[in-house]
């Protein structure tokens, strides 16, 4: 009895990969050759990008001002790239750095700096300087700020917090920057 199983296991086997080979040459001669492939023009989905000169658009630059921030002096502050842009009134950049979000955001709009101080507690019990606010949403005040101790850590999500935080040099630089009444564009 033990012959006739493995006599049965090993035709079983041989059947499986006569099925498998069969497969596999039927895959392979219905797939396109090199050449062909080669010949094929490229669909839009699978084409790169191109400009109407036919060469490839450039990638976009992740630290470029975004469009439709606006013109003139003011600082632009974007939701989703977590950065900052500090514009001159000749709409050049200044300075950009990134900044940790608050978990009360803004919506994107145009808002003016309304107050600074040069020293507080944070809402998140942190020790912060160069507070320059300009927005109020859901009864929290937003604004830019440095921890004291030059962290920027994400922050609780279980509280209501309106601190977006930067490193203690861009703090300086955005309290320089951004006086009461200056204009501050929030963008996605």
């Amino acid at each position: 009895m033990a012959r006739s199983s493995s006599g049965f296991v090993a035709g079983l086997t041989a059947a499986a990969l006569a099925v498998v080979g069969f497969l596999a040459y039927q895959a392979s001669a219905s797939a396109p050759s090199p050449a062909e492939l080669a010949a094929k023009p490229r669909t839009p989905s699978t084409a790169p990008s191109a400009t109407a000169s036919g060469k490839p658009k450039p990638a976009r630059d992740p630290l470029a001002l975004p469009a439709g921030s606006g013109t003139g002096e003011r600082v632009v502050y974007g939701l989703g790239a977590h950065r900052v842009w500090l514009v001159d009134a000749r709409n050049q950049v200044t300075q950009t750095f990134s900044v940790m979000p608050s978990t009360v955001s803004p919506p994107p709009g145009t808002y003016a700096v309304t107050s600074r101080s040069g020293a507080v507690r944070g809402s998140d019990g942190v020790q912060i300087e160069h507070v320059v606010r300009f927005a109020t949403v859901q009864d929290v005040s937003i604004g830019f700020s440095a921890a004291v101790d030059g962290s920027t850590p994400s922050p609780d999500p279980s509280k209501k917090t309106g601190g977006i935080r930067m490193k203690r040099a861009d703090g300086d630089a955005m309290w320089t920057f951004a006086s009461i009444g200056a204009k501050v564009v929030v963008v996605s």
